[in-house]
């Protein structure tokens, strides 16, 4: 394990409690996994034995109804943790994990990590922190479906993903997010057209500009007010 993935993993909630003592053993039991862009980790409704933290890259986890519309949940990256659920509720994923880049996870077994944890009870704190700021993530986005418009939907979701993506640089503040347009309407639950007409209504008034895979912000105070 690299230094920087050493640094990545020290963000992650699990590790963020630990000494240096601590954080080296509980390294010991990561393994690494690698995908290709595309590939799947997990699928929804299979038995969850591993926890998950990002190294590097970006990985999305969906939601697919009975009519086989897709819901994309979020949209993951470096230090950021999935499959910590089934740790505490042993049943199967409620989640499918999908590679929307190549990237490189450290995965934790359960079964290595439930005794570790009796020990050192300041790292299952941690997890619950985590596990309630998901609850809180998702009771926003449920009453942002029902009370805010697509238009500031999106302006949300692009500010979000400039919290944890964005590079600043001369244009503005670039946001390689590596979605695709289908994949952004999905989060914020609207059709792609009216995701589209939207992007294209913020980039009319210069808040931003619409590249390949990504937005460069250029006016983040206007969009902070459209998300409201």
């Amino acid at each position: 394990m690299t230094d920087r993935d050493v640094d990545v993993l020290s963000r992650a909630p699990l590790f963020e409690a630990l000494d240096e003592q601590g954080a080296k053993a509980l390294r010991a039991n990561v393994t690494e996994v690698r995908l290709a862009r595309g590939q799947t980790l997990f699928n929804e409704g299979e038995t969850g034995d591993r926890l998950y933290v990002v190294l590097e890259g970006k990985i999305k986890l969906t939601r697919t109804a009975p009519d086989g519309r897709e819901n994309l949940l979020s949209v993951l990256g470096p230090s950021e943790m999935f499959g910590e659920l089934s740790l505490f509720d042993p049943r199967p994923r409620t989640a499918s994990a999908i590679a929307v880049t190549e990237c490189r996870l450290a995965g934790l077994g359960h079964d290595d990590l439930r005794p570790w944890l009796t020990g050192h009870p300041e790292v299952a704190v941690q997890l619950l922190r985590a596990l309630a700021q998901r609850l809180r993530k998702t009771n926003d986005v449920m009453a942002d479906l029902v009370f805010t418009d697509v238009p500031g939907r999106v302006a949300k979701a692009l500010l979000d993903l400039a919290e944890r993506f964005g590079q600043p640089s001369e244009a503005g503040l670039h946001v390689h997010h590596d979605l695709t347009q289908e994949e952004l309407a999905q989060l914020v639950g609207a059709s792609r057209e009216t995701v589209n007409k939207a992007l294209a209504d913020f980039a009319q008034r210069n808040w931003l500009r619409i590249e390949a895979r990504a937005v460069v912000i250029l006016d983040i105070e206007r969009l902070r007010k459209r998300s409201r």
